[in-house]
Formats: structure tokens, C-alpha cells, sequence
């Protein structure tokens, strides 16, 4: 049986994609495990939870300029309870200022780990 939407592509555009955080959180609870654990670099504790995650979100948004948007590369890649979503962002039809991959670990039907793979 084929997906039409994956839970990654929705964690970039309806997460960390939205600039209002009170959406994200409602979007968080449809997406994410209420114990979700965000490991943002191997030297870095995990963000735990869904305001510990849009906390950090408003924090890099700041940073930001308005139009920066996530875009995937490829499709996402699905592999049983595994998904996987190279992605960049920037500032739609110019360079990309980041990129890199998310690799998401699926349970009940909601994203319990979240791994990011930045590009250096």
C-alpha cells in the first residue's frame, strides 16, 4: 500500500515551516508523540516534548528571514517504522543558506524520534 502524505513532509511544512506557534503546537499533537525527542547534533542533549521543540523553533525562526522556507530535495523514503526527507532552506528560487536531512522513527502512528543530519 502506497502513502500520499508522510509524516516528515508534514513535520517541514506544517511545523517548522508556520510561523504562528500556537498552529505548531496543534499541528505538533497530530504529528509528533507527546514524548517526541529532537536530537538536533550527536553533542547535544535532545529536545523532549512539544514546547521544548516550538520553543526552539520561535528561537530559529527569529533568526530567520520572513520568506526562509523548507523544501524537501526527493520524495521522502519510507522504510517500515523509518522515513527519511533530505531537504534545504532559504529563501524560495535562491540559494540555499542550509541543508541537510531529517530521519524519523515512527511509532503509533507519530513521529517519537526525530534526527537531523545538517549538511556541514
Amino acid at each position: 500500500m502506497e502513502k500520499t502524505t508522510f509524516l516528515l513532509e508534514d513535520s517541514l511544512f506544517k511545523i517548522w515551516n508556520n510561523r504562528n506557534a500556537t498552529e505548531r503546537l496543534s499541528e505538533m499533537a497530530r504529528i509528533y508523540a507527546a514524548d517526541i525527542h529532537f536530537y538536533e547534533s550527536d553533542d547535544s542533549e535532545p529536545f523532549i516534548g512539544f514546547e521544548a521543540i516550538n520553543n526552539l523553533i520561535s528561537n530559529l525562526q527569529s533568526q530567520w528571514a520572513p520568506e526562509f522556507a523548507f523544501q524537501t530535495e526527493n520524495p521522502v523514503q519510507v522504510n517500515h517504522d523509518m522515513e527519511a526527507a533530505s531537504w534545504h532552506l532559504g529563501i524560495p528560487g535562491q540559494n540555499p543558506v542550509a541543508g541537510g536531512m531529517d530521519v524519523a522513527l515512527v511509532e503509533n502512528g507519530k513521529i517519537k524520534k526525530l534526527y537531523l543530519y545538517l549538511n556541514k
